[in-house]
């Protein structure tokens, strides 16, 4: 019997919204497990807001090819330009997680933004610590309420998907 049976005309695209979602729950079972967000009573003691997002790569890629230096300057930071940049041919890739992560940064935390257009693709910045591990600095936006965003991107040659995990106090 094929354990898969189930996936019989299910197209890639919806695959891969499968797979997003998966991702999605598994990384919030393990921030909950992890946060021990509950106390011994079952009182919640903080919030969590999550957001999550997946991308062709090759959106990133005709964006920036075909728009060229006003497309990277209007989504990414200097930083962020420099970062993809040095990977040279897998730069489209990278500024795809990187787009990936600002939107799902905003989905995070667009409940607690008085306008939605209060905030614009450079004030979400991506980039990497000293490990490597990509780190969100939200640059020009005032919300104090946040205690810590966590950031989980991948890609492979074709898609870009990013994770974020916004605990509030």
């Amino acid at each position: 019997m094929n354990i898969f049976k189930f996936s019989v005309g299910i197209n890639k695209l919806n695959k891969w919204r499968l797979l997003k979602l998966l991702f999605t729950l598994v990384y919030f079972i393990y921030i909950i497990d992890a946060m021990k967000i509950f106390n011994t009573r079952g009182e919640r003691k903080v919030k969590i807001n999550c957001g999550t997002d997946i991308i062709e790569i090759d959106r990133i890629k005709d964006s920036i090819e075909n728009i060229g230096q006003s497309f990277l300057n209007r989504v990414y930071t200097e930083n962020e330009i420099k970062y993809c940049e040095s990977k040279k041919a897998q730069k489209y890739q990278h500024y795809a997680a990187r787009f990936a992560a600002k939107e799902a940064v905003f989905k995070a935390i667009s409940v607690l933004l008085q306008d939605k257009y209060s905030i614009c693709w450079k004030d979400i910045e991506v980039i990497n610590d000293k490990q490597g591990k990509p780190e969100v600095n939200l640059i020009g936006v005032n919300l104090k309420n946040i205690e810590q965003i966590d950031l989980s991107m991948s890609h492979c040659r074709q898609y870009a998907t990013a994770n974020v995990v916004v605990i509030l106090k």
